[in-house]
């Protein structure tokens, strides 16, 4: 019979538990390349839908690795929501895309951003223009109340090479027209205000294109009935997607005499420029 000895606390050993830890509650792989997880919110985390914080793992150096991520979930959400891509070779994703509930992850809670509702002046139409992982910040803020209080219009677009990379955009704009908890905390009928465009590149879709041609062509206004294209007075935008994407996209807002604002100076559009370069 083995001797049985009591544990004190030089003896014991404690389960390592990384800085700022969050508790990972759910993981959804959408294709080999894309995946969301959701953890655990600090009971003192507050932040405005649409912004990010940093978060990760710790490296092979046992230092954290930290990467910027929007948090896709909004503002009143019990959760942290994280849409993500999957680069096998990349220092951190090639680790975060095997986490799985119970895991930890690193979260610092310092949420900031420029994809926020007080960067923008007034207006009566908003449109959110995604590429990729970009649709992150716009999940949160189609959830938002604060989103359809703001505009009478709320126009998404979402463009990825092939149709499953849309998948994750589709589901959240269907889940978010049968939320009945959104519609008690929003109001009846505020999901008629959605208009989502999504388009593909690569595979054969029902819309076919780069969102920045179907502007420059009026194809998108014509699809969506809106006469005069983008207007200053009324139109207000948000762009979060790769920099040439960012840059195009700022260009053909300019073009309409639209101008890029910040928090500290709220203008016609913002572009989230903490994901590119």
């Amino acid at each position: 019979m083995t001797e049985m000895k009591p544990v004190s606390e030089a003896t014991a050993v404690k389960a390592p538990v990384l800085p700022d830890a969050q508790t990972v509650t759910e993981v959804k792989h959408w294709t080999d390349s894309l995946f969301s997880f959701k953890v655990t919110r600090p009971a003192t985390l507050r932040f405005r839908s649409g912004e990010f914080v940093m978060i990760g793992l710790l490296g092979d150096n046992g230092k954290p690795l930290l990467r910027a991520y929007s948090i896709a979930s909004p503002s009143w959400d019990d959760e942290l929501e994280f849409y993500s891509i999957k680069v096998q070779n990349g220092p951190l994703t090639s680790k975060l895309q095997h986490i799985k509930p119970g895991d930890q992850i690193i979260l610092r809670p310092k949420p900031v951003g420029t994809l926020v509702h007080d960067a923008l002046l007034p207006g009566k139409r908003i449109w959110f223009f995604a590429t990729g992982t970009g649709f992150a910040p716009f999940a949160s803020l189609l959830r938002e109340p604060q989103t359809y209080e703001d505009y009478d219009e709320v126009i998404i677009t979402h463009t990825c090479r092939e149709v499953a990379e849309l998948e994750y955009g589709r589901q959240l704009i269907d889940s978010i027209r049968q939320d009945e908890m959104l519609a008690e905390l929003i109001g009846e009928g505020f999901a008629d205000k959605i208009h989502y465009y999504p388009t593909t590149t690569r595979e054969e879709s029902p819309k076919m294109g780069r969102i920045t041609d179907l502007l420059k062509d009026g194809t998108v206004f014509s699809d969506l009935g809106i006469e005069g294209g983008i207007k200053p007075e009324t139109d207000r935008a948000m762009v979060c997607g790769s920099l040439a994407f960012n840059l195009d996209i700022k260009e053909i807002l300019e073009g309409f005499g639209l101008r890029e604002g910040a928090n500290s100076e709220p203008k016609e559009f913002v572009i989230e420029k903490a994901f590119v370069g």
